[in-house]
């Protein structure tokens, strides 16, 4: 609806704040299936649930970064600076995730 029904010449701030939510969702949801059916074919490390939620949190990171760095591309402010920056934050935030994640079952003997 989004694609078809807003004009980017005539919309203001709510048609482009439409446009990059209906973005970051489709890529979350098309990023999630392709990495879970890949994870399945591929891999066999985890069980179901834990693919889907390992599956699940990559893809928001990556359209996160990928509607953001399309957001700065749009206002001519995105370069190999900001483009490092933006993948190193995502970077950062996966691996607090993963050690803690790793903190908490240390202590229940499960790995």
């Amino acid at each position: 609806m989004v694609l078809f029904f807003i004009n980017p010449e005539t919309t203001g701030i709510l048609g482009f704040a439409l446009f990059y939510f209906s973005l970051f969702f489709a890529l979350t949801g098309s990023l999630a299936l392709i990495s879970y059916f890949s994870r399945a074919v591929f891999t066999k490390r985890y069980s179901q649930t834990e693919e889907v939620q390992i599956s699940f949190r990559q893809a928001i990171f990556w359209a996160l970064v990928t509607t953001l760095a399309m957001f700065l591309q749009a206002h001519d402010l995105l370069n190999w600076l900001n483009t490092i920056l933006l993948v190193m934050a995502v970077t950062v935030v996966e691996f607090l995730i993963l050690s803690l994640k790793k903190e908490k079952f240390e202590g229940t003997g499960r790995e």
